[in-house]
């Protein structure tokens, strides 16, 4: 090729316009995200090597970092880990370093955080912000700024179409039969935990389903969803939406635990579609949406305002569906359905009723 690689090499080799090329380094949100990865690749191959964005910072003195800053609630929730990817292979073929950064689900530290690292990075994405609109906007007017899961006026932000997947949700329950949907739900702070209860409240009304909630007093883990299980038992549910998958998983353990038979008896959906839906016994039926695009997009719109592209507050909604598995399926008739009660120290059920004697058992223990 002889010398240093240039656009026009770059573009002959992924086959497009040395525009498209220019582009893609300039402002990767203008341009499709399947072509900037086949440029990005294109110039790893032959070694290109583009000149790095300059912000400015104070009085007109110039700075470049080379990296880029993205915020999560909680690096520990499975939810962030196809973000996390997206996001670092974006950094990583545009030529920066991502630097990760975990809030540990508090708006305070959260801000701190990235109040002390804004000199070292050119732009800041923030996945599922636990920050107030005005802590956020005081960010925005000092560093380019993406908002991911969670949708403001006048900030760029890539969101899942959260009500769509909660009404694909409750049509499925209420064509199992189910006519009653327990929500055990999420952070008060998260705006997706907003908008999936309003959501679902709307769905509830317009296809005649009850809705009922349930406020675990801890994060939405694993372990909350365990504990949670046994107000489930104490609501009579029969069919239980989780705010998130890590919750759903915890809810079908503790009901096992407590000898509740999913989905015979109660039926369990999440929301996210993690790993752990899929290992779980019997497999979480889920919300899924495009985790890992959402990364991509994330750090590409963070670098194109980075570059001087203009917003208007533009809001990127990703599609969403229904992975249906083992965890759902037709409600019991009233008649065939056992009756619980659960010990003060909520470690054990007792079982009565008709139901109880056919399934062969007077007592489901604590397995």
């Amino acid at each position: 090729m002889g010398g240093r690689p240039t656009i026009y090499d770059v573009a002959r080799e992924a086959g497009v316009a040395a525009s498209t090329v220019s582009r893609a380094y300039a402002r990767p949100g203008r341009v499709n995200s399947d072509t900037a990865r086949a440029i990005f690749e294109a110039a790893e191959r032959i070694g290109y090597r583009a000149t790095r964005i300059t912000g400015t910072l104070g009085a007109g003195t110039a700075k470049q970092t080379g990296a880029v800053a993205l915020m999560v609630s909680d690096i520990t929730n499975p939810f962030y880990g196809e973000i996390i990817k997206g996001a670092e292979e974006a950094a990583r073929l545009a030529g920066y370093a991502l630097l990760l950064s975990d809030s540990s689900e508090q708006g305070s530290v959260e801000r701190d955080v990235i109040e002390r690292t804004l000199d070292l990075v050119e732009g800041v994405v923030l996945a599922s912000s636990r920050m107030s609109d005005s802590a956020i906007r005081t960010i925005a007017k000092q560093k380019p700024l993406v908002l991911l899961n969670r949708q403001m006026p006048d900030i760029s932000c890539i969101v899942a179409d959260q009500a769509r997947g909660i009404r694909r949700a409750a049509e499925h329950l209420g064509e199992l039969g189910h006519d009653t949907i327990t929500y055990v739900a999420g952070p008060a702070a998260s705006w997706p935990e907003g908008m999936r209860w309003r959501a679902l409240r709307e769905a509830g009304m317009e296809l005649e389903l009850r809705i009922r909630r349930i406020d675990p007093d801890a994060a939405p883990t694993i372990y909350t969803g365990f504990a949670t299980a046994a107000r489930v038992v104490e609501e009579g549910a029969t069919a239980v939406l989780a705010y998130n998958d890590a919750l759903a998983v915890g809810v079908i353990k503790g009901l096992t635990h407590l000898g509740v038979r999913v989905p015979q008896e109660v039926s369990v959906v999440g929301f996210d579609n993690v790993l752990l839906g899929e290992v779980v016994d019997p497999p979480l039926t889920t919300v899924t949406a495009p985790r890992r695009k959402m990364g991509e997009a994330g750090v590409g719109n963070v670098l194109a305002l980075a570059a001087g592209a203009h917003t208007s507050g533009e809001t990127l909604v990703l599609p969403i569906r229904l992975v249906v598995r083992g965890s759902t399926g037709a409600c019991l008739p009233v008649d065939q359905r056992r009756r619980y009660s659960i010990s003060p120290a909520r470690g054990t059920t007792s079982v009565s009723g008709s139901a109880a004697k056919a399934a062969g058992s007077t007592d489901a223990g604590s397995r």
